[in-house]
């Protein structure tokens, strides 16, 4: 019995596409702006393209939609470069820049003006808006918009050539000011601009309009299928009209699809900006964003995104989804990956009295319990150590099974060890916990069956690793809110805690930027690339062990 495979709408019009012989092949682009870091959401972007020019055997192409001089930096370009080879897409040897389409773009604008589609217009930016109309209204007629063609193709190459100064004068497509889709009423598609581009510094000093260049890059480079976003859908027919207009053979589909959305997250490049401007978060790779550099700094893995967005699917239909669905992935995909240590982050001593000497012994233990090919490693463990503090009460409530005076408890691949007594300081808190241990018990297991009901992890205090430890939280107030009245962010003031003089064991020591692990009880971590250094380490925690969140049926 053959197994039934579903397919999204994208996949069955393109198939329908082939068939039909609309196209010979599947060729895909990924199109942003270097005008800030790529989130979450433009992974969803790359990996459809990407997997859908992999799935038809076609092509992928990487392309800068640079026409926008004005945001635009090469940090930016490399970002994003790093970005999208990091998840995994390869573009080969197709990557484009918008940019080295500038006289291709000028002559299509010729050829629209010549074709009596396209005039200059002298209106400011305020009474085009006024021309333009509402959804209601239709638009005015531009009193330029009659211009003779010599005029129009005299005019156009004076913006060129830097005659006018910016904002006096557009380019505008000829097409029909009472259409009831306001992108069709005359859109703009050139201005004045007198800045230095990235790319071609100051060759030029007049810009494409991103609604006229798109559907030109994507025709020049055989795009078959422009897979967009569905704010996009009332741009089709502009998208359509350049085409077919400028005059491109088998001209490239536009093909919408819903967006991805977070809930409680911050994904708007502005808003991303100002809180790297006003130095509110550590920059656009701050772990906190959702930005893709954060997530790989926060020790996401490719492979957990890709899982993220083919849980997501793709729909026509805007939605959103709790951020607990990531989370998830990266859990799954940890789980088996990871291998697993002991990390005090609030560390007390714990000191075993009748234990025999102060010599240090080694005890074996797995890496990964779920994963036995992790093999195995040596934990030193001594007369002294350190238990987190939240392991010890000194008056616990019912239900309590870690340490506290005169329980047993099991310490993690080690001995059973009861608490005998316990030090404070002069404000109460507890400074030492004495025990005693079964020296029988060894490898956690009693010779005689009795049993503990709990089991708390340790580090040895005279063989240890010291770390600090970032522990994050949503870099959004979720009970205010996203966005306050004035637009700006509702920081959450516990979305980073750091914790400085943690122990963790010394089969740490020798880890690298990205490594990723799991500290038992505590959650899953990496070692921050941007503070790394070998004698000073700080791990980035990625994920708390356990969620509420339940994969929806």
């Amino acid at each position: 019995m053959e197994e039934t495979v579903s397919k999204n709408f994208i996949e069955r019009e393109i198939e329908k596409d082939l068939e039909e012989g609309v196209y010979n092949e599947v060729v895909t682009r990924f199109p942003p702006e270097p005008n800030g870091y790529l989130h979450i959401g433009h992974a969803k972007s790359i990996l459809l393209n990407y997997g859908l020019a992999k799935k038809y055997d076609g092509t992928f192409h990487m392309r800068f939609d640079d026409t926008n001089p004005t945001k635009e930096k090469t940090e930016f370009v490399d970002s994003i470069k790093e970005d999208i080879q990091w998840l995994g897409a390869d573009w080969g040897e197709n990557l484009f820049f918008a940019s080295d389409y500038f006289d291709k773009m000028y002559e299509s604008a010729v050829t629209l003006i010549k074709k009596g589609k396209a005039y200059v217009s002298d209106l400011d930016a305020d009474e085009i808006r006024e021309y333009r109309g509402t959804l209601e209204e239709p638009g005015k007629k531009d009193p330029y918009s009659d211009r003779s063609v010599e005029e129009n193709l005299k005019l156009f190459e004076e913006m060129k050539d830097g005659v006018y100064e910016d904002g006096s004068k557009v380019l505008r497509a000829k097409i029909d000011m009472s259409s009831p889709n306001i992108n069709m009423r005359d859109p703009i598609i050139y201005r004045v601009a007198h800045l230095t581009h990235h790319n071609t510094g100051d060759k030029w000093c007049i810009y494409p309009m991103y609604d006229f260049a798109h559907p030109i890059e994507d025709a020049i480079e055989g795009v078959t299928h422009s897979i967009c976003t569905l704010e996009f859908e009332d741009h089709r027919p502009l998208y359509d009209w350049v085409v077919r207009e400028v005059g491109f053979e088998r001209p490239p589909r536009q093909i919408e699809f819903a967006k991805l959305y977070l809930t409680n997250v911050v994904t708007g490049k502005r808003y991303i900006k100002k809180l790297v401007d006003e130095k509110k978060v550590d920059g656009w790779d701050d772990p906190r964003l959702v930005s893709i550099a954060a997530l790989r700094r926060r020790g996401y893995t490719p492979e957990s995104i890709a899982k993220f967005v083919e849980l997501c699917g793709v729909s026509k239909a805007n939605s959103s989804t709790d951020i607990g669905m990531l989370e998830y992935c990266i859990r799954e995909d940890l789980k088996m990956k990871a291998p697993r240590v002991m990390a005090v982050l609030d560390p007390v001593k714990l000191v075993i009295d009748n234990y025999p000497s102060d010599d240090i012994e080694m005890l074996p233990a797995p890496n990964n319990m779920e994963n036995p090919d992790l093999g195995t490693r040596q934990i030193p463990f001594g007369k002294e150590l350190y238990i987190n503090r939240d392991d010890f009460m000194i008056d616990p409530p019912k239900k309590y099974y870690r340490l506290y005076p005169g329980n047993e408890v099991r310490l993690m691949n080690a001995y059973f060890v009861t608490c005998t007594s316990y030090e404070t300081d002069d404000n109460g808190d507890v400074t030492v916990i004495h025990c005693t241990y079964d020296p029988a018990s060894k490898g956690g297991n009693s010779p005689d069956g009795r049993k503990v009901k709990g089991t708390i992890h340790w580090v040895c205090a005279k063989d240890n690793f010291k770390a600090t430890v970032r522990l994050y939280e949503n870099l959004v107030d979720e009970e205010k809110g996203v966005y306050d009245d004035n637009g700006n962010v509702n920081i959450n003031p516990n979305s980073l805690t750091v914790l400085k003089d943690c122990y963790i064991e010394p089969s740490v020591k020798d880890a690298k930027a990205y490594d990723r692990f799991q500290f038992v009880r505590q959650g899953y971590f990496v070692v921050d690339y941007k503070d790394f250094e070998a004698d000073e380490i700080v791990f980035n925690r990625i994920v708390s062990m356990k969620s509420s969140f339940k994969l929806p049926k």
